[in-house]
């Protein structure tokens, strides 16, 4: 799909550059692989806030381009950086490889933040469908190099185990995820460990949750027990219940025209500069 933006070199720039989307930046290598990830960058000296954008497609298919489409215009009118990622997919890579991308990601856009004039402290997690259960564990197990400043995650599973029970068994999302056919004991150890409602601890960054009510994929009951599990562990969270929305944003515009400004309001507070006054 052609971009309507032109595309520039991202680094290596002076200090005053043009606005500019970079196509398939290697931010990593693991098993063979190139990771790679779309980057926009504000035009401007910054440094800018950043937002990291993980798509979801049930961890076996999806795509940088397409997935979160809907947020590029409105993040780049608000000035934030992003940078929407590729990660290994199953069933050829089990899980957590998925996971450890997110991970590399972070750190690649850390390392280079100068280059990418971005402030490394000011980045935000924003993962949608199983990109949301990504971003949820990454930011649940940072430390030091993978810390982030905040989390939005749309529609996403936080307790596998309880919505394979929903669904009345596995489904093959989960045995393309975890390689195994049948839920056990050690599938649902598998499947519990990768549950981001049983890892929530003091400490972690705000987080904003987003979730149609009418969604048959990831039931919405699965955000609001994520909203209950952070605000026990005093984490501050926002949740936007779509009314009536089904899975998947690109089908929101017409009954929620404006979730995207609610969320893009949020992330310039959530990443605002220390001495800068909330709008």
């Amino acid at each position: 799909m052609r971009r309507a933006i032109i595309l520039v070199a991202l680094l290596g720039l002076g200090a005053a550059h043009a606005a500019e989307i970079k196509l398939n930046l290697a931010y990593g290598e693991a098993a063979g692989e190139t990771l790679r990830l779309d980057a926009f960058v504000p035009p401007g000296q910054g440094p800018f806030a950043g937002a990291i954008l993980v798509h979801g497609g049930g961890w076996t298919s999806g795509d940088k381009r397409v997935n979160f489409a809907p947020l590029f215009d409105p993040l780049t009118r608000a000035g934030i950086a992003w940078f929407s990622v590729n990660y290994r997919l199953a069933p050829k890579h089990r899980y957590p490889a998925c996971l450890e991308d997110v991970e590399t990601a972070i750190r690649w856009v850390k390392a280079h933040a100068a280059d990418l004039h971005v402030d490394p402290d000011r980045l935000a997690l924003v993962g949608e469908s199983s990109g949301g259960q990504l971003a949820e564990m990454a930011a649940l197990r940072a430390g030091p190099e993978t810390r982030i400043a905040a989390v939005v995650a749309f529609y996403s599973p936080c307790d596998l185990v309880a919505e394979m029970r929903k669904r009345g068994g596995l489904g093959k999302s989960m045995v393309a995820l975890f390689g195994r056919p049948q839920f056990d004991g050690q599938m649902g150890t598998l499947m519990h460990d990768a549950s981001p409602l049983f890892f929530v601890h003091p400490g972690l960054p705000p987080f904003l949750l987003v979730h149609g009510t009418s969604d048959r994929v990831v039931p919405y009951e699965q955000s609001v027990q994520f909203q209950t599990a952070l605000r026990t562990a005093g984490v501050p969270c926002q949740l936007i219940a779509v009314t009536n929305g089904p899975h998947s944003m690109g089908n929101w515009n017409r009954i929620a025209p404006h979730y995207k400004d609610q969320v893009v309001a949020w992330l310039v507070q959530a990443l605002r500069a220390p001495g800068d006054k909330p709008q």
